[in-house]
């Protein structure tokens, strides 16, 4: 029963070090981390699981290990936003892979990538013919930025001087054959409405429905659970079960 308190005390204690500590270091998405912060964040996390469960030592040695990393870290992100070549130095810095439509082989390699993860990296960009692109760059948290060429950018309403209406957004109305009855009448519909666009749609039975949409244009988005797209493109590279 002592032990369950202590462990307690010590979970109170590991929580609350790690919200202060996050919220002074503050706000920064997953995607946006570096390689370094990403494996600093995952220590610290470690740290304090250690204080709150490790028995076997006093917990304020540990709390003493979480708090030095948070100060070595909100010390790094000052020295890296009042001084610029040691942020470069600390962070790292922009890395260009292709420029003007060519791949440059000696920076991949220096970067650690393989041509195929490149460019698998490239179709996660919807760039599935690599002579659309100008320039691509690795930035420091490790995302792929692309520029296409000029011919293959997409024409804007500015581009054409056509007045654009003002877009809405989108409402969940059907998730897995579950109905949000509430975002129907939030957009002014009912479930004899939502019946007949499923109807309309070929669709007799909402249990059909993996995913419903309400688009701003009060269009019904259907998907349905057998999307019937017949054969299936294989980009594997050899036959196989995988």
């Amino acid at each position: 029963m002592n032990e369950a308190l202590v462990v307690i005390v010590r979970v109170i204690i590991a929580f609350f070090s790690l919200l202060i500590f996050t919220r002074l270091l503050g706000k920064q998405e997953v995607g946006q981390l570096t390689f370094f912060d990403y494996i600093n964040g995952i220590t610290i996390g470690s740290i304090a699981g250690t204080l709150a469960t490790d028995l076997s030592s006093k917990a304020w040695a540990h709390w003493i290990g979480l708090t030095g990393f948070a100060i070595l870290t909100g010390l790094l992100q000052f020295i890296t936003i009042k001084n610029r070549y040691l942020g470069k130095v600390l962070d790292g810095e922009p890395t260009v892979v292709i420029e003007n439509g060519k791949i440059l082989e000696d920076n991949l390699r220096k970067m650690r990538i393989k041509l195929g993860e490149f460019m698998m990296l490239l179709r996660d960009k919807d760039i599935f013919d690599i002579t659309e692109v100008e320039y691509a760059i690795f930035e420091v948290n490790g995302r792929l930025s692309v520029l296409k060429k000029g011919e293959h950018l997409p024409v804007t309403r500015s581009d054409l001087q056509i007045s654009s209406m003002p877009t809405g957004l989108a409402t969940e109305v059907v998730q897995e054959g579950v109905v949000f009855k509430q975002n129907l009448s939030q957009r002014k519909k009912d479930m004899f409405w939502l019946k007949q666009q499923l109807q309309a749609q070929g669709i007799e039975d909402v249990q059909d429905v993996l995913y419903a949409l309400i688009l701003p244009n009060d269009r019904l988005y259907v998907d349905k659970y057998d999307d019937s797209i017949g054969d299936k493109s294989d980009i594997g590279d050899y036959e196989g079960p995988f």
